[in-house]
């Protein structure tokens, strides 16, 4: 399983990545960041399992059975990501609301 410390980094180069392309083409417009952010997420998640920081720290979105996140489970975690709360809430396993609302979970490649 992905610790804490993996996924804030993972979390931060996302952000960071969002931020400069918000500055790039939108002026540093907070909801701009917000609005790439959640697209990053979403896409990249539900298609393939993994953001660009996930890829980076070495971490991936999996369901807890074994299959592939999809497509829904993409959008809704991007969604409660975005929301903070549902993230920083977590349990033993150190899966946060957004993971256990999907059946999913970050683990190690």
């Amino acid at each position: 399983m992905a610790r804490a410390g993996r996924r804030i980094l993972a979390l931060c180069i996302d952000w960071g990545l969002s931020y400069l392309i918000a500055v790039a083409f939108f002026n540093s417009n907070p909801n701009a960041i917000l609005a790439i952010f959640a697209a990053e997420q979403m896409v990249l998640v539900g298609t393939l399992g993994y953001s660009v920081g996930h890829r980076i720290m070495g971490i991936h979105v999996t369901r807890v059975d074994g299959g592939a996140p999809g497509l829904l489970a993409g959008v809704v975690r991007a969604l409660l990501v975005c929301l903070v709360i549902p993230a920083i809430i977590v349990d033993a396993d150190h899966r946060g609301l957004h993971d256990k609302a999907m059946k999913t979970i970050l683990v190690r490649r």
